[in-house]
């Protein structure tokens, strides 16, 4: 969140002519700094305002800490938050898709760096979206470190913006999960999303918006609100049980259902000639999904290729802690359950995964 020339006396006449008011810029900087030090612990040195935020790696007591790093957008979500015109939760769903990859590896989220980039200052827009990441922060348990504001006049029309992030994570080496100790046997455990979460929006627009004629400000029945606020519900974040858990119990695998599905990304985790067998039917899919593949006229598989089905995250554990494991996410609130298991593959070599009831 650093502007560019906000130290300087007075901006540039010709540089304001062009579309670029470092002036205006300069003065929101204190506003995000204050939203981010609400996220802010004893490890941050210095965070907002200068050319690098500075985090105290030693205070965390790890012996052999491996440094974990992601990046991740919103994606067209964004199109329907501008079309709503509200912009303060998208920034919850940018630091949920960088957080909760970062914990598929073991790793434990310490800091955030945000990307925003509009064609105009706009003090009102950035606010929203920097109450939402430091509200994404604060839920991950990490630090808003920092990040970047540009203005690009010509690039993007007003009221356009871009919004990504950064997630920067640690984990003791041998504490790394890789995925490689999964086994044939091994039981999945399935966390429930909060619905689309942040994928997927691009065929969502299509079918609903433009081939379905929708409004995003028609009341749906089988959501209890309107479509636009179903649409917007912003992407759970996983990663601190997740952490809790991992650091009380044996976990061989996880995966972070987004981009691709359930069939892209469950296949990312496992060793060659292993495939995991999910039996729809155990877990509860949200209307939503229903809904987008009714209008649509979409294939189960086509379906599970492109959204999450109400699965946000899966766990790889053993299958003695099986259900013990979703027990104790339901526990904590968030609703778990044994959705299948791995099995070594039918095709030697490919890894991949089956779901049984697709029609």
């Amino acid at each position: 969140m650093g502007d560019k020339g906000s130290h300087r006396q007075g901006a540039s006449p010709v540089y304001a002519e062009a579309g670029v008011d470092i002036d205006a810029a300069g003065k929101t900087v204190p506003l995000l700094a204050r939203l981010a030090k609400t996220t802010y612990g004893r490890e941050v040195l210095s965070g907002v305002g200068g050319f690098a935020g500075l985090f105290d790696l030693g205070s965390l007591g790890l012996r052999q800490p491996v440094l974990v790093s992601g990046a991740d957008g919103v994606g067209t979500k964004l199109k329907v938050a501008q079309q709503m015109g509200v912009l303060d939760t998208v920034g919850i769903d940018c630091v949920a898709m960088n957080v909760d990859d970062v914990v598929c590896v073991g790793a434990k989220p310490l800091f955030f760096l945000d990307y925003i980039a509009l064609g105009k200052h706009d003090r009102g827009l950035i606010e929203q979206l920097v109450r939402g990441l430091a509200e994404g922060c604060s839920r991950a348990g990490c630090a808003l470190l920092g990040g970047e504001t540009a203005q690009m006049p010509g690039f993007y029309d007003e009221g356009e913006f871009e919004l990504a992030g950064f997630a920067v994570g640690v984990v003791e080496r041998d504490r790394i999960v890789d995925g490689s100790e999964v086994r044939p046997g091994d039981a999945i455990v399935g966390l429930a999303s909060s619905g689309l979460h942040s994928n997927g929006y691009s065929l969502v627009r299509r079918v609903l918006l433009e081939q379905g004629k929708l409004e995003l400000g028609q009341y749906v029945p089988d959501f209890g609100r309107t479509l636009g606020e179903e649409l917007l519900e912003p992407t759970r974040i996983y990663a601190p049980l997740v952490t809790e858990y991992l650091s009380r119990y044996e976990v061989h695998g996880i995966a972070h259902i987004t981009g691709g599905g359930i069939f892209e990304n469950i296949p990312r985790i496992l060793p060659e000639s292993c495939q995991a067998l999910l039996r729809r039917g155990t877990w509860e899919e949200h209307s939503v999904f229903g809904f987008i593949q009714h209008h649509g006229r979409l294939s189960d598989e086509e379906m599970f290729r492109t959204f999450n089905m109400g699965i946000g995250m899966t766990l790889i554990v053993p299958p003695d802690s099986a259900e013990a494991c979703a027990g104790w996410f339901e526990q904590q609130g968030i609703r778990a359950c044994v959705i299948g298991e791995i099995r070594v593959s039918r095709d030697a070599g490919r890894k991949s995964v089956e779901v049984e009831g697709l029609r």
